[in-house]
């Protein structure tokens, strides 16, 4: 008798959500590490904290260049 293949975990049915370091952000906004963690702090910024890390996840990240782009169109 065959049995059926194991259940495998497909990252087309989960997203995956890739994570940004503090210096990476820095540098794709040009800005200073007090700028960034203003940023987040205000609330503008989502982020993650593992163990002693922040990350910024890269939608969080678009999330706030959009939000920004739209302010300044406004």
């Amino acid at each position: 008798m065959i049995s059926p293949p194991p259940t495998v975990l497909s990252t087309e049915a989960a997203p995956v959500m890739d994570l940004l370091t503090m210096p990476q952000v820095m540098v794709r906004l040009q800005l200073g590490r007090s700028a960034v963690y203003d940023l987040i702090h205000s609330g503008q910024l989502a982020s993650i904290t593992l163990g002693r890390a922040r990350r910024i996840p890269t939608q969080a990240l678009t999330d706030f260049i959009h939000a920004r782009l739209e302010q300044d169109a406004a």
